[in-house]
């Protein structure tokens, strides 16, 4: 009975682990589109002539849409690194930032599903509990 509560807590480190660095990699590859996203706004600002209405649609858009990218790219970053050190809040915050990438279809579905899914689990829930 104790070989397989070994095998399945392994099993479960090596599935955090896997979150941890999916959650750290899209964290900063989300940063990188973020930054691009704002110098792709404001460049296209600089085509736009004296017309106040498509100017202030460029500026809104190219200050609140990276803004956001950034935030959640950020917490995924840190819940990523948090869960590489087991830390239970970590936890908590990539099960948030999960959830919240399921919609984000396709590939934040299948991001958040699979978190969701590792991170919900009883033996990972012990596992963190141990730190």
């Amino acid at each position: 009975m104790e070989e397989v509560k070994i095998t399945e807590e392994s099993k479960m480190k090596k599935h955090v682990t896997i979150v941890g660095v999916i959650h750290i990699a899209f964290g900063v590859l989300g940063l990188i589109g973020a930054m691009s996203v704002f110098f792709v706004f404001h460049f296209a600002k600089g085509f736009v002539s004296n017309e106040e209405v498509p100017a202030m649609v460029l500026t809104i858009l190219g200050l609140s849409v990276p803004i956001l990218i950034g935030f959640m790219s950020t917490l995924g970053l840190i819940g990523g690194i948090g869960l590489m050190a087991y830390n239970n809040w970590a936890r908590y915050l990539v099960i948030i930032v999960a959830a919240l990438g399921c919609l984000n279809i396709p590939i934040g579905t299948l991001k958040g599903v699979y978190s969701l899914w590792v991170l919900l689990q009883d033996e990972t829930i012990k596992l963190f509990e141990k730190k």
